[in-house]
């Protein structure tokens, strides 16, 4: 099963998260992105050396990556449009005893953080956007940042094979074009995105989302595993700089 199993006409232009949070649309029996834990790309970033200064999390869900890095001895500002979970990314916060600056907003209409931070994380969030919210959105977040600071991105990839469906997929020439006509691209390289789907998770969500689809059994009875046994994605990990 690759990532071309799903039509694209599956796949909603734009999503409800606050519905999906709240369990009042139809959403995944297990929601993929919540492994309780922060994002092994995203520790390897950090680990690298590549998180400078003030951090904007946009699309933060449910806090654990913004919840990291505050423990790391950063100030986090962390936004979600979903009200729901940022109740729960503060909650989660609080119980490991950690400061971070939630809020609930739209990611692409931010206002009054002009010049403020050193780093962006996108961790999953651009590729839930429509066409006409992506260079917005770009746009708003160069906006917010210092000369000199660093956008990590975090998005499905389209070229490579993937193990369940998701939102919108982007090439690595997509998104060097659209992130580069606002900022200066440094690199865009393939990473691995955890999940929290297991082989029967999965399974239930393809019969859930995708009822016409025909999931390749015996390559999901095969499919690699992390070492927690759950399925990874695909991600292009761009990175760019602040232009100007």
């Amino acid at each position: 099963m690759t990532s071309s199993s799903f039509s694209s006409a599956h796949i909603p232009d734009r999503y409800d998260f606050e519905s999906m949070y709240a369990g009042e649309a139809k959403a995944p029996p297990v929601q993929p992105w919540d492994i309780g834990r922060p994002q092994p790309a995203l520790v390897a970033v950090h680990e690298a050396g590549m998180v400078h200064g003030d951090v904007l999390d946009v699309g933060c869900g449910l806090g654990d990556n913004a919840t990291f890095l505050a423990a790391r001895g950063h100030r986090v500002t962390a936004v979600d449009v979903s009200e729901t979970a940022v109740r729960e990314a503060r909650r989660r916060a609080v119980a490991k005893g950690v400061d971070v600056d939630f809020v609930v907003g739209d990611a692409t209409r931010l206002s009054g953080y002009e010049g403020r931070f050193g780093t962006v994380l996108d961790s999953a969030c651009y590729h839930s956007l429509a066409e006409d919210q992506r260079r917005p959105y770009l746009a708003v977040l160069h906006e917010a940042c210092r000369p000199g600071a660093l956008l990590h991105m975090f998005a499905f990839a389209e070229e490579l094979e993937a193990p369940f469906p998701g939102p919108h997929r982007h090439s690595a020439r997509s998104l060097r074009d659209v992130v580069g006509s606002i900022w200066n691209v440094v690199s865009v390289e393939e990473a691995a995105y955890a999940s929290s789907l297991g082989v029967d998770d999965i399974r239930a969500m393809i019969k859930s989302e995708y009822p016409d689809a025909d999931p390749d059994s015996h390559r999901l009875d095969g499919l690699a595993l992390d070492e927690f046994g759950k399925a990874t994605m695909p991600v292009w990990h761009v990175i760019a700089e602040r232009r100007g």
